[in-house]
Formats: structure tokens, sequence, C-alpha cells
């Protein structure tokens, strides 16, 4: 069994290896159609609304594909900025608040740092009557205070979901059961982290009827050691996608998570491989917008997070970027194959980021005693 990590893991805690960026980098720019929906303008500001992405691949496309379009739509200009990874970028905006100073604007954020800025108050409160295109958004999307105070918005999202080559499983697996098969011993590659390959929120709905089990410590500890018993099926705790990719098509590790758009790219390419939505459902990771409390241009931000959420715009991103829309499915004019091809109906196993950020060094620690190590 090893250990392989080779890859700096941006701020969606997604690796930031070059497949999926290099496979979609030539996407084709936005069309007329993702600016459908109407916008008020708000005054035109003297500066640009800076937003801040995940460097990379989702920098590059939002660059080359959201903010000219946004522009035309709404005549305010952006300027991009990439953020640094998740826990990096939040201490830089928590520092540059207190001098009333926004690096960013509005920022893309993964859940961990999203509620550790949300349990700070760094995110300024949205005035949702300013974002209309928010009925279209999903629940599961909208971040709230105590108070009932909207405070972040779905951007993009994605499905981590059980992978397997086709010429050493003919059959598909239809359960995340399937990893812990006898008949699967040393065919696995799983993603190396308790909060990025969310295997406690798999295990807990596989085994234990849902994430309730993992409200407590007890809980979590009875979930891990049930996760215990698949590590003589784990050949790779991976880090860097792009190596248990190329394993996952050589058949070489013919089984494991990975990433739903990234496989179904590989599919397309020829590769030997599927993803397979299990029974119990893919697990749905995401970034949302939020906007500084120091930042000067919220109504600016709020036209951009609007924009962002229009059904047009969730759309266009699936079909030409391969994110996961935010969005209802019953609000899009995607077609059934151009859906499957980033999302699926059966309801997603959803990460209990709020874990993480209480007990995050136990996990960690547990983690390695009890599954990583040895």
């Amino acid at each position: 069994m090893k250990t392989i990590d080779k890859t700096h893991q941006g701020a969606s805690g997604r690796a930031h290896g070059v497949t999926r960026r290099h496979v979609l980098a030539g996407a084709a720019a936005l069309g007329a159609s993702a600016v459908a929906a109407p916008f008020i303008r708000p005054a035109r500001a003297a500066e640009p609304l800076k937003v801040g992405t995940y460097g990379g691949y989702f920098e590059e496309s939002f660059v080359k594909h959201v903010y000219p379009e946004f522009t035309k739509a709404t005549g305010i200009e952006v300027q991009s900025i990439a953020e640094p990874t998740g826990s990096t970028w939040l201490v830089q905006l928590e520092n540059a608040a207190r001098a009333g100073i926004a690096p960013a604007d509005v920022s893309m954020m993964a859940g961990v740092p999203r509620l550790r800025g949300a349990s700070a108050k760094l995110w300024a409160p949205l005035d949702t009557a300013k974002i209309p295109n928010l009925a279209n958004v999903s629940s599961g999307f909208i971040e709230k205070y105590d108070d009932g105070s909207t405070y972040g918005v779905g951007a993009v999202s994605w499905y981590i979901t059980l992978c397997s080559n086709t010429k050493t499983f003919p059959d598909a697996p239809a359960s995340w059961a399937d990893m812990w098969a006898a008949d699967k011993k040393d065919t696995l590659g799983l993603l190396a982290l308790p909060q990025n390959s969310f295997l406690l929120e798999i295990t807990a709905t596989t085994y234990f009827g849902g994430p309730d089990i993992l409200k407590t410590q007890e809980g979590i500890e009875k979930v891990l050691a049930k996760l215990a018993e698949v590590k003589p099926n784990v050949r790779l705790w991976y880090k860097d996608e792009g190596t248990f990719q190329q394993a996952l098509q050589d058949g070489e590790i013919p089984m494991g998570q990975y990433y739903h758009d990234v496989t179904g790219l590989a599919a397309a390419d020829g590769f030997p491989v599927r993803s397979t939505f299990p029974k119990e459902g893919g697990v749905v990771d995401s970034g949302f917008w939020v906007v500084s409390k120091a930042s000067k241009m919220l109504d600016q931000a709020q036209t951009f997070i609007d924009y962002t959420s229009s059904p047009a715009v969730q759309a266009t991103l699936a079909r030409k970027v391969g994110t996961a829309p935010v969005v209802a499915r019953k609000h899009l004019d995607l077609s059934d194959d151009e859906f499957a091809a980033v999302a699926s109906d059966i309801p997603p196993i959803v990460p209990q980021y709020d874990i993480y950020l209480k007990w995050g060094d136990w996990i960690s620690e547990k983690w390695t005693a009890m599954i990583t190590a040895g």
C-alpha cells in the first residue's frame, strides 16, 4: 500500500493536477445564450470588482469564459485574483479585513475555510433581493448565519464517484460497499485525506444509515473502525489525482474514488474507464461565493453572484467547463446526456464540513493512526 503526494492541494480540496485543466483548457467561450437573463446595472465603479477563484484551471476558465460576458451584460469590469490554498487565503482575507482592506471582493471558498470565515463573521451578509437568481439555486448551495442572513452562494460543484477499469471489472459496481468486497483486495485507489476524500461520509451513508453518526466523536470512531476494514483492498492512498488517473486507465489500480467529470472525459477519449454513481449517491463537493466584509463593492459583488447563479450561465459552465450546476435541474436546458456528464439525479452524499471545523486535528490524528498508517 502506497501513499503518493506530488501535487499541491488547492482551496477546493482537489489536487491541482494537470489532467482536468489540460483536458478542458481548450473549452469554448461562453456563448451569447449565457447572458439571457436581464441584469440591473449598478452605478459603474471607478475600480474593477476583484474576484478570487482557485488558481490554475478554475481561474483560467473564469478569465476566459465568464468575466468578459459578465462585463458585457453589466458594465462591471473584473480583476481576476488567483487564490492560494483555502486556509492561506482565509488568513490573508482576515488579516486584511482588520485593516479595512479586501484583497478580493468576492472569493470562491471551499467548505471548511468558508465555515471558519463565517464563524469569524468575515463574510458580508448579502441582500437576497438583489440576487433574484437565488430562487433557482438549490437549498444545499445557500449558506446562512444564525440570524437567517445569507452569506454564501454556490458557485460550482463537482462529484466524487466510484470509478473503475472496464477491462478488469466488466460489470459496473452498484454500491460504495463494493470497495469492501473480498474480490477487491489490493485494487483500490482512495484519496488520502479525511477532509477531501469524504470517506467518513461515504462509510456513514453506506453502513450507518447516513451522516448523523458523525455528530459525535464516539460515532466517528465507529465509522473509522468500519473504514479501516477496507485497508487490505487499498493499493494507493493518493493526493495526486493525475497519478491515480493514469493507474486507473492502465488497469494497474482498477477501481477507486475519483472525479466524475474527469473520468467521463477519459472514457470519451477511448480509455477503458467508467464513472458510477453508487446507489448511495456520489459525493458532491463545491466552491461558494462569499464577499469580504471589508469590500466597498457589495452591490457589484451581488450582481456578479446573481449573474453566475443564472440557469443559462450554470448550464453553459456544465457544457463547456465540466462543473455540476448549483441550480435545480428543472431550470436548466441541459439534455439528459449533458446532465449525466457532470451530475446525477441520485441524491448526493453531502460533506459534513462542520466536523472538520470542530474536530479537525482530532480526526486527522485518528485517521493517521487507524487508516493510513502501516
